[in-house]
């Protein structure tokens, strides 16, 4: 295999490292072209320099020298091919595992046999849950990858943490094959356009037979145009139907699960701050990468304050928060995060500067009677507001951190 040149993502291989040489099988997860074969040959480097003399396979599905592969009895085949009459551990690593039909009947052959130390990654999240719950529970640990943070597409750029860097980060997301590229409009837009093609053709179309992709596309549109607002089937097939597009509440529900499938979208869902009662309608989506959603819906300064949300939704979730929409009797919070047991309440507003929308913001944040930390991130550079022990942070300053305490 060629060797590769990358910029290693800490946050990742630290995660990751402490399960090297064990039997659990290490998935890695995410949208296409987020970086998941580059966290692999970062991992292969690990190994090679504990032990230059590492048995180490790689296949990756999206190259045509494993077109061969079609089923998990052609992958236990090429992988005990090439292991006779090797006894040391194999490290086995597979770049979209997903492509190869059945392939958790080869995981767990090897994974019986022993001496294999396992790496896959996949872009499906329902094929990869699903059938690694089903034929694996408890042999596998998944890690969620994430298009970049701030601070590494600061460090992917070489770039000082400015308002202009700010809005590069914003307009053209965090896809890490990026540094390659100028950071103008045009060759971005092309690169993003082919990656979103990619998703929703391959990962959607083809894999769930659907028929009628200008459906799909539409759907695709209308989230690009309403990111956080809350979501309802029945309200959007009657908006899409004024704008001539017929597609019932069912099928909407369908195409989403999809696109979440395929990690392009992230849901959101609302929970009683008061309790433990979690809505079963009413959430909301935020794209996983912006980029992306900047090539389906093209920016305007009208979508700054959607645009800011989807950053605070994206940096809290790879910063390994899981999220949720707080209801607090009529008063909504942005985001409720949990991890570890703590918690941290976020809202998200451009600005703070007029009275009303200060009052709004801290003034729902206010209501919650609890001591977890609470913050009101904003694009106003002050710094250092505190109302009743609830913070004013600058969104560039926020996404400077991964923990909020």
């Amino acid at each position: 295999m060629k060797e590769k040149t990358y910029l290693i993502r800490d946050m990742y291989i630290k995660k990751i490292t402490p399960f090297i040489r064990t039997e659990v099988i290490k998935v890695m997860t995410g949208q296409r072209r987020v970086g998941k074969s580059y966290i692999l040959f970062q991992l292969m480097d690990c190994i090679r320099k504990s032990d230059p003399e590492a048995f180490i396979l790689y296949i990756n599905k999206e190259l045509f020298e494993f077109d061969s592969i079609k089923d998990y009895a052609d992958l236990i085949r090429y992988v005990t091919d090439r292991r006779k009459d090797v006894e040391k551990t194999c490290f086995l690593f597979i770049d979209e595992i997903q492509d190869i039909t059945g392939f958790e009947k080869a995981l767990r052959h090897f994974q019986a046999e022993g001496s294999y130390d396992i790496y896959c990654t996949g872009s499906n999240a329902n094929l990869l849950s699903g059938e690694l719950a089903t034929f694996l529970s408890g042999r596998y640990i998944e890690f969620k990858i994430y298009s970049l943070s701030y601070k590494e597409f600061l460090q992917f750029h070489q770039l000082d943490n400015t308002p202009e860097a700010f809005t590069r980060y914003y307009k053209f997301g965090g896809l890490p094959y990026l540094r390659n590229l100028p950071l103008e409009e045009n060759a971005i837009q092309e690169y993003l356009k082919g990656i979103y093609n990619t998703i929703l053709l391959k990962d959607i179309v083809n894999r769930y037979n659907i028929r009628n992709v200008r459906q799909l596309q539409d759907l695709t549109v209308y989230l690009a145009d309403t990111i956080g607002n809350l979501f309802s089937a029945n309200k959007i097939s009657e908006y899409l139907k004024s704008q001539r597009v017929d597609i019932l509440p069912k099928t909407l529900l369908e195409y989403l699960g999809y696109l979440g499938n395929a990690y392009l979208i992230n849901r959101v869902r609302p929970s009683d701050i008061q309790g433990k009662r979690q809505f079963q309608i009413g959430e909301k989506y935020y794209f996983e990468d912006l980029g992306i959603r900047n090539t389906i819906r093209p920016f305007r300064p009208m979508d700054i304050g959607q645009v800011l949300e989807n950053i605070v939704c994206h940096h809290l979730s790879l910063s390994g928060y899981s999220l949720s929409i707080g209801r607090n009797g009529d008063r909504e919070i942005d985001f409720v995060a949990e991890r570890n047991g703590e918690k941290v309440y976020v809202q998200v507003a451009y600005s703070v500067m007029s009275p009303q929308t200060y009052e709004r913001e801290f003034g729902n944040l206010r209501q919650i009677k609890d001591n977890y930390p609470k913050y009101v991130v904003t694009m106003d550079e002050i710094e250092g507001i505190s109302d009743n022990g609830i913070k004013q942070l600058p969104i560039r300053t926020f996404l400077m951190q991964d923990t909020f305490g």
